[in-house]
């Protein structure tokens, strides 16, 4: 019996530890991004591959009355070799690595997004670590409890090195196996055998048990909170609960930052106020980059950033806030809702600790109720569909109060009708929201609808930052034009002061866009353009002669959608194929119907304000 209990209390002591230290070292070695991590993790996980003996015989060498620790020890007359002490530390160095590489394998499999958005929170360090690390890796974690149990339960050969064979003071059931089978008495070694079976799997059957009950315990204890939340009402909500933002004499955010990135640098200098900004750009130009340097993800390599003459970045005064400090709420573009939380505590996540609970409860169900989700928060993320996982995180996002939210790709995983049902609700909420927006999306008419202002963003550059009305009427260079979906280009000639020579269309043109400095050499080109929806193509009548810039054409091929038709249309002359055409026009369904049944020619009309001149 003595044997039995020492192993017990030998195992569970030095799992106890065991957890502690593992946990800790694997948290510290996952964030770990100095040199030297490939020796550190060898010294850690030495003692998994090294025989127990060679262990036993280095923590001799250590522990020992002439070690290096051991003499230490000596001088204050404590002695570990041939003690309980002994087998406790033995125990915990040879199941340390199982419970570091289990703990450091859960971390590694968390979504560090959930981590990236704690942080635009507010939350610190500690908070993160044990309201989001520790849960989404319990399971993990007790995995590595379990291997550490049986591994310490098990010990052997460091323990008689360092602890030897005492009974009653140092002999486990290892040992006891192990001098009983020596000694012949067979029933005794296979009575223990058989005790360490019956441990093992009781200790699992045990923890399988609790996680069940525990899951279940939780879900009841959750209830009553939840009812007290949707309860509320609109009408109940306290001043306390309304937006900081309000009383903030200025909303202003001045951005002047340089990173170099894989392919170019980016380089962006703009200011942004209480309208939205969109930002629009092809894949990898830097948008996301953009986000991540305002919210404290990413460190610019030069440059300024100020938000509400609040400084959040300046290289040359060495100041990078954390991005706690920062208040800069960021929805991601998977939404990175903690999966362990429900839907209210999801929204309660961000919220001011400083709040009474009926402040949180109000402030939890105001926003619920904004995004009509009151009767879904005691849901889990999995049991939501896309938009309401959006809508979610947008609450959550709003309950945290930040001076500015950063929208990246807010609606991409979501299908056409959740889509614009969830942006008709982001509109409604940001006429109410005193902060600022920053919205990235590839959806030009999204971006239309929701931002009075866009930055268009070409490889890290800023080509274009306008009103809305300005970049998609009067595109200030041919790139712009590009990436805002115009369709039709030319190169052209001055012909006179009002009138130019389309190359590629075979037409002169009127224009009333300023000509580039090539009407100095007229011989020099330039390009012209013109968005396939401001083109005029004739329905039910003949254009004016008088008009200008009126032409016959040929229909080459169409394409349709369901409310839209693109034209294809050769210009002069029939095509001789369908890929031998000059514009793309698009045109409504309704209008296509009465046009498809008209014979050929047609006229199409390129209005001279709706050309857009740009420098080659």
């Amino acid at each position: 019996m003595s044997a039995i209990l020492l192993s017990l209390k030998t195992a569970v002591v030095a799992t106890i530890i065991v957890f502690i230290l593992g946990v800790c070292a694997a948290r510290s070695i996952w964030g770990y991004r100095g040199r030297g991590k490939a020796i550190i993790e060898a010294v850690l996980t030495a003692p998994l591959v090294l025989p127990p003996t060679v262990v036993g015989f280095l923590l001799l060498l250590a522990l020992g009355r002439n070690g290096v620790i051991g003499s230490i020890l000596a001088k204050a007359n404590i002695r570990i070799v041939f003690t309980w002490y002994a087998v406790v530390i033995a125990a915990i160095v040879v199941s340390f690595p199982l419970m570091y590489k289990t703990a450091l394998a859960s971390f590694n499999q968390i979504d560090k997004n959930l981590l990236a958005c704690g942080r635009t929170l507010g939350a610190s360090e500690w908070t993160i670590f044990w309201r989001i690390l520790l849960p989404l890796a319990r399971p993990g974690l007790i995995a590595g409890s379990l291997l550490s149990f049986a591994r310490a339960l098990g010990e052997f050969g460091a323990t008689i090195m360092l602890a030897g064979a005492i009974p009653g003071k140092t002999e486990t059931i290892p040992i006891a196996i192990y001098l009983a089978a020596e000694s012949g008495d067979m029933d005794r070694a296979l009575g223990l055998v058989v005790l360490m079976l019956v441990i093992s799997l009781t200790v699992i059957a045990l923890v399988d048990y609790w996680q069940n009950s525990h899951n279940k315990l939780r879900a009841i204890a959750l209830k009553p909170k939840l009812n007290l939340v949707i309860s509320q009402t609109p009408s109940q909500f306290s001043s306390s609960t309304s937006s900081n933002l309000a009383t903030t004499q200025e909303t202003n955010l001045i951005v002047d930052i340089e990173k170099q990135l894989k392919d170019f640098t980016l380089r962006v200098n703009f200011t942004c106020d209480r309208n939205p900004l969109g930002i629009l750009g092809a894949s990898g130009a830097g948008k996301t980059t953009i986000m991540r340097c305002l919210a404290g993800l990413e460190t610019p390599d030069r440059g300024k950033i100020v938000l509400n003459n609040r400084v959040l970045f300046d290289s040359q005064q060495k100041i990078n806030l954390p991005i706690r400090d920062r208040n800069c709420g960021l929805l991601f573009q998977d939404y990175a809702l903690f999966p362990h939380l429900t839907v209210a505590e999801n929204v309660a996540f961000g919220l001011d600790s400083r709040l009474s609970q009926r402040e949180q409860h109000q402030a939890i169900s105001q926003q619920l109720y904004l995004v009509e989700l009151s009767h879904l928060s005691d849901r889990y993320p999995h049991q939501l569909s896309g938009g309401q996982q959006q809508r979610v995180a947008l609450a959550r996002l709003r309950a945290s109060q930040p001076e500015i939210m950063l929208l990246d790709e807010p609606f991409s995983a979501l299908d056409t009708y959740l889509r614009h049902k969830q942006e008709k609700l982001l509109r409604q909420s940001l006429q109410t929201y005193p902060g600022i927006t920053i919205l990235i999306t590839h959806n030009l008419e999204e971006a239309y609808r929701i931002c009075p202002n866009l930055l268009v963003l070409d490889r890290g550059k800023a080509i274009a930052n306008d009103t809305k009305a300005n970049i998609f009427h009067h595109a200030p260079n041919l790139r712009t034009a590009q990436v805002t979906n115009c369709k039709n280009f030319s190169d052209a000639q001055i012909v006179n002061h009002q009138e130019i020579y389309a190359i590629n269309w075979q037409c002169n043109l009127v224009i009333d866009a300023l000509l580039p400095s090539a009407q100095k050499r007229p011989q020099n080109k330039f390009k012209i353009g013109i968005r396939a929806h401001q083109i005029v193509l004739e329905t039910n009548s003949k254009i004016p002669e008088n008009q200008p810039n009126v032409f016959n054409c040929w229909l080459a091929g169409y394409s349709e959608t369901q409310h839209r038709v693109t034209c294809y249309l050769k210009l002069h002359q029939p095509p001789q194929d369908a890929a031998d055409y000059h514009l793309q026009v698009e045109i409504l369904q309704d209008k296509w119907q009465c046009l498809q049944h008209k014979s050929l020619p047609w006229q199409v009309q390129l209005k001279p304000e709706r050309i857009m001149v740009f420098d080659s």
